[in-house]
Order: structure tokens, then C-alpha cells, then sequence
């Protein structure tokens, strides 16, 4: 049974509700999310000055002894400089610098003498462009105050978040999503069941959900098999034995820009699902946010559904 993809006659009127939706959402609570997790960036960026003496010391040993560093030097630079660009200005290995920022780790099979050469090209790169405006204290040697060090520390962590200030509102849009979901499904007597824990999607019992389930899946002919992770998963009420559960991805956005780019992710699921499991598959999407009637048409060809989320009682047309 289709919801909403079979009906585009009121597609207009819902986009308009959902960017309305989103865009009270953002500004009542965007900045506070940006804040909090700028309070925390700020912490780390404190806690890596004092382990860099300020930074007058950022030496090899400290870096191979502390990766996760990196960003943090990157962000105190004038200009501030991407991964990439750092990569190419310090001619070091990409290798190096994505598993010192990514996994804060350095690569075990890198020999001594060749981390320690890598890691000179990057203190030399750093020292090079390390912005003395904000580091006053570099720029005549003085002991900085404690005030000079907080200031400088908010605005590299500004940097920092500035950088990922996109996925931090996306985080927090998602968790609000999922939250709204779950205090909906409570109310009309669903149980929460926590992922992990042995919890399989084909498994659960009649009126309980979970959230952040994976969805195992065959490729290449059966070949290989890899996880789908579904945002919420739930079993209806009156759901009978071997009934396929509800599969819901949220789906935020606070423009029409990308939304179009990042379409083709649901239809190449939904292929590998209903390749599986055939076509008793139920995968819908939970829109909130600018999503045009370009994207609705795209996925409705590819026969997915949505709910809106200011429509969330739409889910008791799909027996919820």
C-alpha cells in the first residue's frame, strides 16, 4: 500500500510544510547544538595547546605519540588548511595523515625512519604557517595568559566546527527525528528494544521497534553479504508470524541543493533489499526538511515511499 508517492497532487503543500517544519526546527535549536559541541571542540583544542606546550612543541615524537593532534594543528595555521592541502604542501603520504585523523593512530607497517622523515615534513609545514595572530604569545616569545589561551583555543575550535558544521546539525536533526519517532510509537503501546544484543530485524516480536538495526544483504549474486543500517525498524501490533517489518530511513535536509545528490542511495537499497528478500520488503523514507518534487518523483519511480514527519500518522496506513 503506498502513503504518499502514488499521490502527487499534494506533494507541493507538503514540501511547503516540511521546509516550514525545518526551518523553525533550525532556528530554535541549530545554534544551541553548534554551541554545545563547540563548548566540547573547545575543551579538546585547550587540552592538545597544553600538551603541545602551547604550541612551541609539536615535534615528531609528539605526534606519533598523540595523532589526533593533527586537525588541531591543521585549524591553527593561516589559512587554515584542508587534509588535502596539507598532504600536498608537506609532500607526506595521504595514508599517514587520514589514519592519524581518522583513527588517531599511525600505520603499524611504516617504517621508523620513514614516520620519523614524515612526520619532520609536517612539523616543518605547521611551523611554517602557524597563524601568530591568534597565537600572540609566538610572535615575542612571552608566557601567554591563561585569557590568551581560552581565546585562542575558541577560535581554532570555531574552525573546527566550521568545517563539520553540516554534519552537526544533521546529527542533531536526526536524533530529534528518531526521539519524535520513538515518543509516537510509545504512546500507542510499541516497546523499544536496544540494537545489539543478538536483536535481529526478522526476529523481533509483534509491536516493538528499534533503532540503528542492521539489515544484512546479498551481493554479487549471493557472493558476498554486507549490513544495510536502517535508522528504525519496526514490527507492527498485528503483525503475524513471518510478516517483513517496517524499514525507515529519517531523512533530514536544509536545502534542495543536495538532497538530489544523495537520491540514488535509497534506490540502490531498496534494489539490494527487494533482491533478498523479494518484494514483501516495506522500506520507506521519514522526510523532514527541503525535499522538491524533483526528489519525490525520483524516488517514487523508484517505488519508494515516505512518510512526512508533520504527517507522521500516516505510518497507520502502513499498519503501525
Amino acid at each position: 500500500m503506498l502513503v504518499n508517492s502514488d499521490k502527487p497532487e499534494r506533494w507541493k503543500a507538503d514540501i511547503a510544510q516540511s521546509v516550514d517544519l525545518y526551518n523553525n526546527w533550525f532556528l530554535r535549536f541549530a545554534p544551541k547544538a553548534y554551541r554545545d559541541t563547540r563548548l566540547t571542540t573547545t575543551q579538546h583544542v585547550a587540552s592538545a595547546l597544553e600538551l603541545t606546550a602551547n604550541l612551541t612543541n609539536f615535534a615528531p615524537i609528539l605526534l606519533q605519540k598523540n595523532p589526533g593532534v593533527l586537525p588541531i594543528l591543521r585549524m591553527s595555521t593561516a589559512p587554515p588548511i584542508a587534509r588535502d592541502r596539507l598532504i600536498g604542501l608537506a609532500q607526506v603520504m595521504p595514508g599517514l595523515v587520514k589514519c592519524m585523523e581518522l583513527d588517531q593512530q599511525i600505520p603499524p607497517r611504516l617504517s621508523k625512519a620513514s614516520l620519523q622523515a614524515q612526520l619532520m615534513k609536517i612539523n616543518e609545514t605547521i611551523s611554517k604557517l602557524v597563524d601568530k595572530d591568534i597565537f600572540t604569545w609566538l610572535e615575542d616569545s612571552h608566557k601567554p595568559m591563561k585569557e590568551e589561551v581560552y581565546r585562542a583555543a575558541t577560535i581554532v575550535a570555531d574552525r573546527l566546527c566550521g568545517a563539520v558544521a553540516d554534519p552537526i546539525i544533521r546529527n542533531a536533526q536526526e536524533q530529534r527525528q528518531l526521539a519524535y519517532i520513538k515518543d509516537w510509537l510509545e504512546k500507542r503501546g510499541y516497546s523499544y528494544m536496544k540494537s545489539g544484543e543478538g536483536l535481529k530485524f526478522d526476529t523481533m516480536k509483534p509491536g516493538t521497534f528499534s533503532f540503528r538495526l542492521n539489515v544484512p544483504v546479498k551481493l554479487l549474486g549471493g557472493a558476498k553479504q554486507i549490513n544495510i543500517p536502517m535508522d528504525a525498524v519496526i514490527m507492527p501490533l498485528k503483525s503475524k508470524a513471518g510478516e517483513f517489518p517496517l524499514l525507515i530511513e529519517a531523512k533530514s535536509a536544509g536545502d534542495f541543493t543536495n538532497v538530489n545528490k544523495r537520491r540514488k542511495e535509497e534506490a540502490t537499497k531498496i534494489n539490494q533489499l527487494q533482491a533478498t528478500y523479494g518484494k514483501k520488503v516495506r522500506y520507506i523514507l521519514f522526510l523532514c526538511g527541503h525535499f522538491d518534487s524533483g526528489y519525490l518523483g525520483y524516488e517514487a519511480a523508484e517505488g519508494i515511499d515516505w512518510v512526512w514527519e508533520h504527517r507522521i500518522e500516516d505510518l497507520c496506513e502502513l499498519g503501525v
